[in-house]
């Protein structure tokens, strides 16, 4: 199993994670600042870490831009938060944040998200060592087109119960803030309208946001809503 670093500063939820992942067999770390953090993650040297974004010395994001800029973020980094806005996740994941959670987190996406985290970990080892020097030039260039798909996450993944062929989102962030923002409120909306096979009720309910509000909110994006509809077996 894993040595996992979760970092909050609740103690309610880091009993709750602690519970949930020991349980699964990882060895489970705890801080609850960043200060530990810092002392546990050159300690334990984990495979993956849980970070909350708000905590009252150092934030998460400025804690993930410290090892992001020292070459500290070897290791796949789950952003937490019950109130990040999606600039704020953009902004994480542009840093290098591998996916994002809003709490309270449910146990299904938090094993989600930290089976997905330590499987891109383990295929960026893994490609690490496979090639000895002397490879051919043709097998180190087929490696890499391998690993620059695998290796490097989308900019921002939003974890699934039921993975579709729209849990998976690339957006280009060399864009305007409000560009970059609606891409990502196009792909969200297109996940959960097929996730729902097109239910705007449940996809209001899933979202938050009233059914009136949808719609419009859907029709400014220019979402197909056809597209969110599967055929009946």
């Amino acid at each position: 199993m894993a040595n996992i670093l979760v970092v909050d500063d609740e103690l309610g939820i880091r009993d709750l994670l602690f519970e949930i992942l020991n349980d699964e067999g990882h060895n489970v770390e705890l801080a609850e600042n960043a200060a530990e953090a810092r002392a546990a993650r050159l300690r334990a040297r984990p495979d993956l870490v849980l970070l909350d974004i708000w905590m009252p010395d150092t934030d998460g994001v400025t804690l993930l831009k410290e090892w992001s800029t020292a070459g500290l973020l070897s290791m796949p980094v789950v952003m937490m938060s019950g109130h990040a806005t999606i600039d704020t996740a953009v902004d994480a994941t542009r840093i290098g944040a591998f996916a994002f959670l809003e709490k309270p987190i449910t146990m299904q996406k938090l094993l989600k998200a930290v089976e997905q985290g330590l499987a891109r970990e383990s295929a960026r080892r893994a490609a690490a060592n496979v090639v000895p020097a002397a490879a051919s030039s043709s097998f180190a260039a087929a490696l890499t087109t391998v690993s620059d798909s695998t290796m490097v996450p989308p900019p921002l993944h939003i974890p699934a119960t039921d993975p579709g062929p729209q849990s998976n989102q690339s957006f280009d962030l060399d864009r305007p803030l409000r560009d970059a923002r609606d891409g990502f409120e196009k792909a969200y909306f297109e996940f959960h309208l097929a996730m729902e096979n097109g239910s705007m009720t449940r996809v209001a309910e899933k979202t938050g946001l009233e059914r009136t509000h949808l719609y419009r909110k859907l029709k400014q994006l220019g979402v197909d809503l056809s597209r969110g509809r599967r055929s009946a077996v």
